[in-house]
């Protein structure tokens, strides 16, 4: 099945943002990602506990973003990281930090290079977000890496591959051609005005 992931951006949230966090939840994507940065081990471990009640509520997994509390991680589906924390785990030899994970837990890591997806699949990833592949506003001044990347991480990575950045209803057929597992979704759902609307269009064009 081809997956929708959404990522969360408060900052670029139109609106209340445990109202949109609710409709995201209710609309179609397979998990969401946790992802706001610079707050405070108690208030992320705070704000990630309303967020799992929401989430719950649509038998959506929510995923830590980086590495959090032990409670956090305790409750968590999964843990999404960059690539720069696994390459430190890898040099300190250091895996204590997954030992609070749940039996069964995904770990996910982003990477921007083939050395990078080749050394976060030999760590221990269960996926892998490729990025970004598209222009985006997120990314302003930065050149997307293109097709030709995202079909090389796909060929070389025995899991599955999930493309971020400028991803939307004009391109995922070929992001789904391509042979990614699926995409990682933050501005559009927190900006559509419909994210259930946005993820059908996106779901019915990727079979085009």
């Amino acid at each position: 099945m081809f997956e929708f992931i959404a990522v969360t951006n408060r900052r670029l949230c139109e609106g209340d943002f445990w109202t949109r966090l609710g409709a995201v939840a209710a609309s179609g994507v397979s998990a969401v990602i946790l992802r706001e940065k610079n707050l405070p081990s108690a208030e992320y471990e705070k704000m990630f506990s309303r967020a799992l009640g929401i989430c719950e509520d649509w038998g959506v997994p929510l995923f830590s973003h980086g590495f959090a509390d032990a409670a956090v991680l305790r409750a968590a589906a999964g843990i999404h990281l960059p690539f720069s924390a696994v390459a430190a785990l890898s040099e300190d030899c250091d895996t204590s930090a997954f030992k609070y994970m749940p039996r069964g837990a995904r770990t996910g890591v982003s990477v921007h290079s083939a050395l990078e997806a080749r050394r976060a699949v030999a760590l221990g990833a269960s996926y892998l977000v490729a990025g970004h592949i598209f222009k985006t506003e997120s990314k302003a001044g930065l050149a997307p890496r293109g097709m030709d990347f995202l079909s090389e991480i796909c060929a070389l990575a025995p899991i599955p591959v999930y493309a971020i950045g400028g991803v939307s209803e004009r391109n995922i057929a070929d992001v789904r051609r391509a042979g990614a597992a699926g995409a990682c979704l933050m501005s559009s759902l927190m900006i559509c005005a419909d994210p259930a609307a946005y993820i059908s269009c996106l779901r019915s064009n990727s079979e085009i």
